[in-house]
């Protein structure tokens, strides 16, 4: 199984960047799919996840409705959309996936850096 995430980068704060999760080994429709962030200094936090069945969503208050967090079962991909970036947002992103929502989050990319500028 791997994670390969990228599209982080450096943004002015109030900017905006898509993250993109590519799976291979497992299929995306099959897991629940989630976004991580861990910043300096700082334990993992969760971020953003998408349900196995593609039903349902679930943010961190930290940045719910600023990020969106999509699956593409063709490409197997999971995207993650920040907008309003802040420089709090500034961390190294992970994405992760979990069997069907009750395997624990088991399998991990190689993380993305983002550093949002003041």
């Amino acid at each position: 199984v791997q994670l390969q995430a990228s599209g982080g980068g450096l943004v002015q704060a109030g900017g905006s960047l898509r993250l993109s999760c590519a799976a291979s080994g497992l299929t995306v429709s099959s897991y629940s799919m989630g976004w991580f962030r861990q910043a300096p200094g700082k334990e993992r936090e969760f971020v953003a996840r998408v349900n196995w069945s593609g039903s349902n969503t679930d943010y961190s208050d930290s940045v719910k409705g600023r990020f969106t967090i999509s699956r593409d079962g063709a490409k197997n991909t999971v995207d993650l959309q920040m907008n309003s970036l802040k420089p709090e947002d500034t961390a190294v992103y992970y994405c992760s996936a979990n069997y069907q929502g009750r395997a624990g989050w088991r399998h991990w990319g190689q993380g993305t850096l983002v550093t949002v500028s003041s």
